[in-house]
């Protein structure tokens, strides 16, 4: 195998062992005679048990009349052993193993000898513990056939009998009764769906097509619906094979090196492969030049010097060649794309929770809505994605002609539309999915479009894009941003009357907020000045209050321009400005704190406001691989959850902010959740911060990011200080410092930041940190 192989290679997946599973199952090997008088029914048949259905107990070893049901179901995990022979018919017993420490668990073993074969699946198990606990089910059965390998699970086939007695029950344990049964059969329907012999990236792979084409099967045309549905169809060797291509980084790979352990005969796949029209194979008959070129990526930098660039040679040193077909790539590019819902999480998202190193939230996934209408919807974004990803290639590689290309195809798009994005086919309640629109990917390569405009001075074209983006898109937290350069871009063009007058129409603006907001009111107090405006706007005493400073002074490590200053501590080590900060602050008020910027309060915001931020709410969650609602960066947020918001705060308000951040740490520890930083910030460090910053102050800060977490979520000042006034009991004081150096100035964020905070009730301040003048 070649180094790249080795390196693009996916961990292998052992069939599970359940040993973290809420219930383990043994397999006993028994005889034992069924009762002639039994009356049988299949999981087909019993598939009308569902949780809620008024299924009765009534008669000993019955359920409903019935007394034996029976589930076709697999052995996991099995374990070996010389003295046990498994054969198709063998029988065997369902046990529990009650002193199992860890879990108490239900596991299979094989009679006489004692030995475990394996265990249930574990959703199948973690339902049938309280039958058999609780209404002393019993389950026994039979193997149904042998896999071929020694690492294949075993078909089993079990029988469950009901041995409590109708008077032994009570209305509350018939219903529980139901309830678990019901679960069993939907659990084992999924299982049959997708049984345990699949390798674990295949089972994922297979879930996600088959997902994509149950809720979204009107953005593909036939065609493209059986391609998809064929892949069902293609052996084991196949599905594993066009996986790993698929996820491996090509786009060709050269026959020779493909082989992977779970695939028996790779050559035969390929073959079957093709057929299908999945992959494409280059070989001896009239490659393309195209094809020619990107096979060359596959050979070694020594074959390349060794043999011309011809194609007869190159085919000689390769040896036959495979790559995923246009087709197949395509399709599954959209497949991953509408499973996901973002460019950013692939198949090894599912990899990442299989192994346990990412845990996702508890949500309920409640969609009525699509997020596109129709193909043509579809077809249009992902138009637009292409255009903005080569709008970024093409500023990264300098390429002008190509950047100047890819905004005329964005504005004219953008014009040529008749809607606006304040006026797509969602209702109010669900607008945050216009991201998924093509207006919206548009907009955001205008934007970029009026940077590139703007770092080569062509403040004209600058002006005109963002004049057209202020006229289309009416509802955006993006005009604050657009506002503010259109009255820059004017008054570099020398249009001061008309910069003004953007300015003062842009603070009338609902959508202009935070540091665009407090840029603009600074912008019409200095061009607002007679003759222009003889009256002072009724902002102007606000945003000109004074911050507090203070000034540290220190030992620089360098000093020369352009560089970040670093220093020598107070304990003689080298640290940046911030850490010399929190020094001083330690020093001279035994003030403790963190230098986490906006961190420490996303993490924060994140953990007490956890049941509200995963709320259930119609259309915000459509996968299980979310670490936030769609609707949280939008207003739509705060008001569709209002009186859940408010209600919550009102807890925070009257003192248990400590409790609720303690429980939601406890409850939900790791998982993955927006703004939340589990490792760089300690349970300790948190509790006593919210102890000191107070449940007033919490409130607002935890109001303002609500309603606007899009606008809030940056900026914050660098530290974040506090201290007990004695013990914790008595309560304590806690301070937001900006750190400066001598050099640096406030932004129009972080100054908006400051006088919020200040407005909230915190202390604040800007701490400027200056070197010692060389006497000292």
């Amino acid at each position: 195998m070649t180094e790249e192989e080795s390196n693009n290679r996916e961990p292998e997946h052992c069939l599970p062992n359940n040993t973290d599973t809420h219930t383990n199952i043994i397999l006993d090997n028994v005889v034992s005679e069924h009762a002639s008088t039994d009356k049988e029914v299949t999981l087909s048949e019993a598939s009308s048990f569902t949780p809620g259905t008024n299924v009765k107990a009534d008669g000993m070893g019955t359920i409903d009349g019935v007394s034996v049901v029976s589930l076709e179901t697999f052995i996991v995990g099995r374990r070996f052993h010389d003295e046990v022979e498994l054969w198709q018919g063998a029988e065997i017993s369902v046990l529990r193993d009650p002193e199992n420490v860890n879990d108490a668990n239900v596991l299979l073993t094989d009679s006489g000898s004692s030995h475990m074969l394996g265990f249930l699946p574990r959703e199948l198990a973690e339902h049938l513990s309280p039958l058999i606990d609780k209404f002393h089910i019993k389950i026994e059965g039979s193997v149904t056939s042998l896999p071929n390998s020694s690492r294949g699970v075993v078909p089993i086939r079990i029988s469950c009998h009901q041995l409590m007695q109708e008077g032994e029950m009570d209305d509350n344990n018939r219903q529980l009764l139901c309830s678990s049964w019901g679960n069993c059969l939907h659990v084992v329907e999924d299982i049959n769906r997708f049984p345990p012999y699949k390798e674990k990236y295949q089972h994922n792979f297979i879930i996600m097509i088959h997902e994509v084409l149950k809720h979204e099967a009107h953005l593909f045309d036939d065609d493209e619906k059986r391609f998809l549905e064929l892949f069902d169809s293609l052996p084991d060797d196949s599905q594993r094979l066009l996986i790993r291509l698929y996820t491996r980084k090509g786009p060709w790979f050269r026959m020779a090196n493909v082989s992977y352990p779970e695939i028996s005969d790779s050559n035969n796949a390929i073959e079957e492969l093709h057929d299908a029209g999945y992959v494409c194979l280059f070989q001896s008959k009239g490659p393309s030049k195209c094809e020619v070129d990107e096979v060359m990526n596959a050979l070694t930098v020594l074959e390349l010097r060794q043999i011309p660039m011809l194609p007869s040679m190159l085919l000689e040193r390769s040896g036959i060649c495979v790559r995923v077909s246009c087709t197949a790539d395509l399709l599954l590019w959209r497949v991953q794309r509408l499973f996901f819902l973002n460019g950013e999480q692939d198949l090894s998202s599912f990899l990442l929770v299989d192994l346990g190193l990412v845990k996702y939230p508890n949500y309920t996934c409640n969609t009525s809505l699509p997020i596109f209408r129709n193909r043509n919807d579809l077809l249009a974004y992902e138009e637009a994605l292409d255009v903005a990803e080569m709008m970024d290639q093409s500023l990264d590689a300098n390429d002008l002609d190509t950047v100047m290309r890819c905004i005329e195809i964005s504005d004219d798009s953008m014009s040529s539309s008749c809607k606006n994005i304040s006026q797509t086919p969602f209702p109010d309640a669900a607008t945050f999915l216009s991201c998924f629109t093509a207006s919206w990917v548009y907009s955001k390569v205008v934007t970029l479009g009026v940077s590139f405009f703007e770092c080569e001075q062509r403040y004209g074209d600058a002006v005109r894009l963002l004049k057209g983006l202020l006229k289309r898109i009416t509802c955006d937290g993006r005009r604050g941003y657009w506002t503010l350069r259109l009255s820059i871009d004017l008054e570099h063009m020398g249009y001061i009357n008309e910069s003004l007058l953007v300015a003062e129409e842009g603070l009338l603006d609902p959508w202009v907020r935070a540091g665009s907001k407090l840029a603009l009111q600074k912008r019409v107090l200095r061009l607002g000045k007679p003759p222009r405006r003889w009256k002072t706007p009724s902002f102007a005493k606000s945003i000109n209050r004074s911050i507090k400073e203070v000034h540290v002074m220190g030992r620089p490590l360098n000093c020369e321009t352009g560089m970040k200053i670093r220093f020598y501590g107070y304990d003689g080590e080298q640290c940046g400005v911030e850490q010399l900060a929190l020094q001083h602050y330690a020093e001279e008020g035994g003030w403790k704190g963190v230098h986490a910027e906006s961190g420490i309060w996303l993490t924060i915001f994140g953990l007490v406001m956890w049941d509200v931020i995963f709320a259930d709410i119609p259309n915000v969650f459509r996968t299980k691989f979310q670490t936030a609602p769609l609707d949280l960066n939008t207003d739509r947020f705060y008001m569709e959850r209002e009186s859940l918001i408010e209600a919550h705060l009102q807890k925070i308000c009257e003192g248990m902010a400590e409790e609720i951040l303690i429980k939601s740490w406890q409850s939900h520890e790791g998982m993955a959740c927006r703004g939340v930083n589990w490792e760089r910030h300690s349970l300790t460090d948190l509790r006593a911060a919210v102890l000191c910053i107070g449940g007033s102050c919490l409130v607002s800060l935890c109001r303002h990011l609500a309603q606007d977490y899009r606008s809030w979520s940056s900026g914050m000042p660098d530290l974040l200080i506090w201290r007990f006034r004695g013990g914790e009991t008595d309560g304590g004081e806690a301070k937001l410092v900006e750190v400066k150096s001598a050099r640096d100035r406030l932004s129009e964020q972080q100054r908006a930041w400051l006088l919020l905070l200040m407005d909230c009730g915190f202390a604040v301040e800007v701490c400027k940190v200056s070197p010692m003048p060389p006497s000292i």
